[in-house]
């Protein structure tokens, strides 16, 4: 199975949402310049060296900026696969669309982005090797 490994949330205002789950649930959150999107990285447990979560099961995330396209508006989920590709194109033959073609993050790997049939923004990451 492809597991989920981060989620993402939607933010008009990132600064507030920031401040927002940090006083409510104490994440920490890192924002990142335009030149990575103005994405913000939010940490909800414990990571290793390589930024990756300690306890099983649990998962960090990240903000993004809300804009004018409908699909920037809901929540996401991220799944990590081995061959993004091969994902890509298992998307669309199940009757999915891609909303972004993978496109490198630095130090984190390829992502893209999609919709399944019922209308929900996903992700998918195929993630660096470690080490």
């Amino acid at each position: 199975m492809d597991p989920v490994v981060h989620f993402e949330l939607p933010a008009k205002d990132r600064d507030r949402m920031a401040v927002f789950y940090s006083t409510v649930f104490g994440w920490q959150t890192q924002p990142l310049g335009p030149e990575m999107g103005n994405y913000t990285v939010v940490t909800t447990t414990l990571t290793d060296s390589g930024g990756r979560p300690t306890t099983p099961g649990e998962i960090n995330g990240g903000f993004y900026l809300r804009t004018d396209d409908p699909s920037s508006h809901a929540p996401s989920v991220v799944i990590a696969v081995e061959d993004i590709a091969k994902s890509v194109s298992d998307v669309e033959t199940a009757g999915g669309q891609i909303l972004s073609q993978p496109a490198k993050i630095p130090g984190v790997g390829l992502y893209a982005s999609f919709r399944d049939t019922e209308g929900n923004r996903m992700s998918l990451l195929q993630p660096t090797p470690r080490g």
